[in-house]
């Protein structure tokens, strides 16, 4: 059974693409540690799919979108305070929706999202270890060849210090990329567990009723699979005992990272797999520790007190600010947020220009910030609202499109519950990143960037799959 499961994985349904997704899994396992050479073999990908499936992707809908909203972005670039960074600021875009136009006809099961998963979360582990070395044993070095294909800098102690940014350049980089693959690392597991559960129940019939010990001591009958008591997988294997370890090690990273929004993304993605799988119990643990430490946030004094004695300062104080206090107001994303929407009431239909705000920000707060810590603030700002409204209504589509084809799994023949999870999972992850995005800005790492677009499009490229298949059109 493992075997006929990996064949499925690396086979593609299309000998066409088997070169190109071929080169996307290695590409996909090296990428995190040495991205220039994983975006060779993405690139390689890419290439392979457009040459072979070029009528199919200028036939698509969504990437008519994408061509229109590259239309408005050279426009607005055209109009810009500074033109040469608004110009420059296009490849933060325009490449990456070739990207999601010759990838989103490369994905077309759920046992290449599942094998995407299982590279990602896999190639996350040396991530994670060099981050704990940085962190616990002072790990320093800057390693580079050939100038840019491998590069690597650790600083000791963290980048800021005190925060976990292993190989990435700064902490919430790394926390937005661990959010994505500790997702994707939930779903393989709940899956790998349910797997269990199913093996158990099947083992367990032959040994109950007998007499002896086997009556003495009898294995748990796991519950169905809408019980909401989550049970010990009595006979725990090798791919799951992995996850176990993975999800660990990638959470406790997380952790570390000290970032705030990833935390919250990652407790809301916990207990949306709770629901889903309807482990009430869970869902209330896991309420019931987030209200514990929020109350210790920002609760009155007296009540929050109380609640400070079993929660940790590194958490509450975070949270309410008071663990880096006397910040610059020009740092504040109240700040930053109040700017750029002060930008886009200046102008509302062309924006200043991509890249332009750090610019204008500096020159009028006289420091120097990258972004307003929002990527739909910051595109209103810099390229305004007809671009960014279509930019969101484009995102919109592809969510809804995945949700649409969770709703009709039946006639779409996603008649596993393995591939339900599976797609619920990468839904999951667009969520992520949207509120990501709220509180922060990926566009400027290539590796998350990257990523994000691969993302994205593995959901577009299932759901126009199983639309054609059916003979459905995407509305």
């Amino acid at each position: 059974m493992l075997g006929a499961c990996l064949k499925t994985a690396f086979r593609h349904p299309n000998p066409d693409l088997q070169f190109s997704w071929n080169c996307a899994q290695l590409g996909l396992l090296i990428f995190p540690l040495i991205p220039f050479i994983g975006a060779v073999g993405i690139v390689l990908a890419i290439l392979g799919a457009w040459l072979t499936q070029y009528r199919t992707i200028i036939r698509r809908p969504l990437n008519w979108g994408f061509a229109l909203l590259s239309v408005l972005l050279i426009i607005t670039a055209g109009f810009a305070y500074d033109k040469t960074a608004a110009f420059l600021g296009l490849f933060n875009f325009l490449p990456f929706f070739l990207v999601f136009a010759g990838f989103s006809t490369l994905i077309q099961t759920p046992a290449q999202l599942r094998q995407m998963s299982w590279i990602l979360v896999l190639s996350s582990l040396p991530v994670v270890i060099l981050g704990f070395g940085q962190l616990f044993l002072d790990w320093s070095f800057k390693i580079r060849v050939l100038w840019f294909v491998v590069e690597w800098e650790i600083e000791p102690g963290g980048q800021p210090l005190g925060r976990m940014a292993s190989i990435f350049m700064y902490a919430n980089i790394l926390a937005g990329y661990l959010m994505i693959v500790f997702i994707l690392g939930i779903g393989l597991w709940v899956e790998s567990y349910r797997r269990l559960r199913r093996q158990g129940g099947q083992g367990d019939k032959g040994t109950r009723g007998q007499g002896g010990q086997g009556e003495k001591f009898p294995l748990p009958i796991p519950s169905s699979p809408s019980s909401p008591y989550p049970l010990i997988p009595p006979f725990p294997h090798p791919p799951f005992l992995f996850l176990t370890v993975a999800v660990i090690a990638n959470f406790v990273a997380l952790i570390l990272t000290d970032s705030r929004n990833a935390w919250v993304i990652a407790i809301l993605a916990c207990l949306a797999y709770a629901l889903y799988q309807g482990w009430y119990i869970l869902v209330a643990g896991v309420g019931g520790l987030a209200a514990t430490v929020l109350t210790a946030a920002f609760a009155p004094s007296p009540v929050a007190q109380l609640f400070r004695k079993v929660v940790p300062a590194f958490f509450w104080a975070r949270f309410n600010d008071q663990l880096y206090p006397n910040r610059p107001t020009a740092l504040l994303r109240k700040t930053q947020w109040q700017f750029a929407l002060s930008l886009t009431q200046q102008r509302p239909w062309t924006g200043w220009g991509l890249r332009n705000f750090t610019s204008l920000y500096e020159a009028q707060m006289h420091i120097w910030l990258g972004h307003p810590h929002n990527l739909f603030l910051m595109l209103f700002a810099e390229t305004g609202f007809p671009a960014t409204l279509l930019f969101c209504g484009l995102l919109v589509w592809i969510f809804i499109a995945g949700v649409q084809l969770l709703q009709k799994s039946k006639s779409l023949e996603l008649k596993e519950a393995e591939d339900k999870l599976i797609c619920f999972s990468y839904l999951l992850v667009f969520m992520a990143w949207v509120l990501f995005n709220t509180v922060d800005v990926s566009l400027f790492d290539f590796r998350f960037n990257t990523l994000s677009w691969l993302l994205l499009s593995a959901i577009s490229g299932i759901v126009y799959r199983h639309n054609k298949y059916q003979g459905l059109q995407i509305k």
